[in-house]
């Protein structure tokens, strides 16, 4: 392989490598010790946490009264049960997230992936204030009005929640779900009460994601809030130790948080009612998000939509309010490859029920649509080869002036009818589908925790075959069988392309790159490596049954 080609080699590995930077690959552990162990056996049997908000994280500036334990002991939990998800829901708060199992999805042990993060109390959270700007304790248990547990739902149903704010004045928070949805539908009444409160009401969801990877730190690496307001999307991420909050004034079509693989999403079925949006999270010191909605309380309805459930693309889609824009496909050139790639691999999976099967055809069917390219650049190769020995004689001709020999070396070319540039450029034009892998292999949930065969029990992570007792820069602290297959097929390949006519510089290139990749594919999902190997399998098949020798047409510069 000449010198350009593998430079080619160097850029596919460095901008793969730098493309998912904002990924951190390493966050601050979770303090244990944070948890109050003088708490005496009452509050102890706590079902859920008091909802009281963070104050370095506040989105109004308003803290939530203690409840009483007494009002816990009054708790009602109400378990809701759909086709997807199984949920519980505290009465503590008027309908607060407890618990909520995906029935699709699983943790590494086999158990259910449960959203609801335990450390902190959820949402939706109501938040008011008094005509005279004082706090209202809504953080105790209010009364069911209707009650769903039960069966699985058929069809959508109604659970109920009101509080008697003031004597014989209620508020209402009504939750409506749909059998085959994770958009769950929530009304506020404030009817009763609306002349005897302050008029800017805030809806909160306060107590972020929980982790689900077996890998916290990468899921952590993921954890952000998001605001989408005037079709432009914003994000905050905080740094270890430090909270932020982010405000934006005025309509507000989402709010959202969101983990590796799944999303919590506030959605206001009236954007223009908004009158101000708030994200905010807290690293100190595990990682947090929340976000909330500030709203005209003088209405006497107002409704939003939570969605809480997986980034399938499909679905986030469907919901028609540019919510996918939090799911990152690349690149904006990249972004249609890497759609197109997740749409191939769903669409063979309806048919093919092992995603590993489905990568090994998919291999196949992208080595068929590059044929042209990779035959042009191995013919390319083999003609710069087989000058190489009039080059270097150029070279030892007019080594003190290297003005005349790149005009000698380029009539050679001309003459011989090579282009140096031709075993090059045909792996740029590849670089897009490349990064589109990476991206689709590493991010989307379609592979997470799909098996293929053996030790290879799930095609989003490395198929670690051990781990090490240290910690290798670059490399990790775990060994994975698949990146060495990939290495060893790659250096047999580009072994097979140089031949014996290959240069000490290039020998070392060689030999830099192969480690290269030794060290970072350690790291790369199982399904990546998989894919690269059976195709660079594919391109020594390649290069043994067809001839490499290009047609020698002059001019072809």
């Amino acid at each position: 392989m000449d010198k350009n080609t593998l430079f080619a080699f160097f850029l596919i590995a460095l901008v793969l490598l730098l493309t998912p930077k904002y990924m951190e690959m390493f966050s601050p552990q979770e303090d244990n010790q944070g948890e109050d162990k003088q708490k005496d056996d009452l509050l102890k049997t706590e079902s859920i946490k008091p909802v009281v908000q963070n104050p370095t994280v506040k989105p109004l500036g308003v803290g939530l009264i203690k409840p009483n334990p007494l009002s816990v002991l009054n708790e009602k939990l109400t378990t809701i049960e759909t086709d997807l998800y199984s949920a519980i829901f505290s009465s503590i708060g008027g309908g607060t997230v407890k618990e909520f199992h995906l029935k699709n999805h699983f943790t590494k042990d086999s158990q259910r992936v449960n959203l609801a993060n335990n450390e902190h109390a959820l949402g939706p959270l109501l938040l008011l204030k008094d005509i005279d700007g004082n706090n209202i304790d809504l953080s105790g248990s209010w009364d069911i009005k209707t009650d769903i547990s039960g069966p699985v739902l058929k069809k959508e149903m109604v659970l109920e929640y009101s509080l008697e704010l003031f004597p014989g004045s209620y508020i209402i928070k009504t939750f409506v779900f749909y059998p085959a949805e994770y958009s769950v539908k929530v009304f506020l009444n404030l009817n009763d009460v609306k002349d005897r409160i302050y008029r800017d009401v805030s809806l909160s969801w306060d107590g972020g994601l929980a982790t689900t990877e077996q890998d916290s730190a990468d899921d952590l690496s993921y954890f952000k809030s998001y605001v989408y307001q005037g079709g432009e999307l914003e994000e905050l991420k905080v740094k270890p130790g430090e909270s932020e909050t982010q405000d934006y004034n005025g309509a507000t079509d989402w709010c959202a948080i969101r983990s590796k693989y799944f999303i919590c999403a506030l959605i206001p079925n009236t954007p223009k009612d908004v009158r101000s949006a708030h994200i905010f999270g807290t690293n100190k010191p595990t990682e947090t998000y929340g976000m909330s909605f500030v709203f005209d309380g003088y209405r006497d309805t107002t409704s939003f939509v939570l969605f809480l459930g997986p980034l399938e693309y499909e679905r986030i889609q469907n919901l028609n309010i540019n919510l996918d824009e939090v799911m990152d496909f690349g690149w904006a050139f990249i972004r249609p490859i890497s759609k197109g790639v997740l749409y191939t691999l769903k669409r063979m999976h309806l048919y093919i029920p092992n995603y590993g099967v489905v990568l090994i055809i998919f291999s196949f069917l992208v080595k068929i649509l590059v044929f042209p390219l990779t035959k042009k650049s191995y013919q390319s190769t083999s003609a710069v080869q087989k000058v190489q020995p009039e080059i270097n004689a150029l070279r030892d001709k007019y080594k003190n002036n290297p003005q005349k020999l790149n005009q000698a070396t380029m009539q050679l070319y001309k003459e011989k009818g090579v282009n140096p540039l031709g075993g090059c450029f045909p792996m740029l034009l590849q670089m897009p589908l490349l990064f589109a892998l990476f991206i689709v292999f590493r991010t989307t949930i379609e592979l997470r925790n799909e098996p293929f065969v053996f030790w290879i029990s799930d095609l989003s992570s490395p198929d670690k075959i051990f781990d090490l007792p240290f910690t290798i820069p670059l490399y990790g602290s775990h060994i994975a069988f698949l990146p060495i297959l990939m290495v060893i097929s790659t250096f047999i390949q580009q072994k097979m392309m140089t031949g014996s006519a290959q240069q000490p510089q290039q020998k070392m290139m060689q030999y830099f790159m192969t480690g290269f990749f030794f060290l970072i594919f350690n790291n790369f999902p199982s399904g990546l490596n998989l894919y690269y190997t059976l195709f660079n399998v594919l391109t020594i098949a390649q290069q043994k049954l067809l001839p490499s020798t290009p047609q020698k047409t002059k001019g072809n510069v």
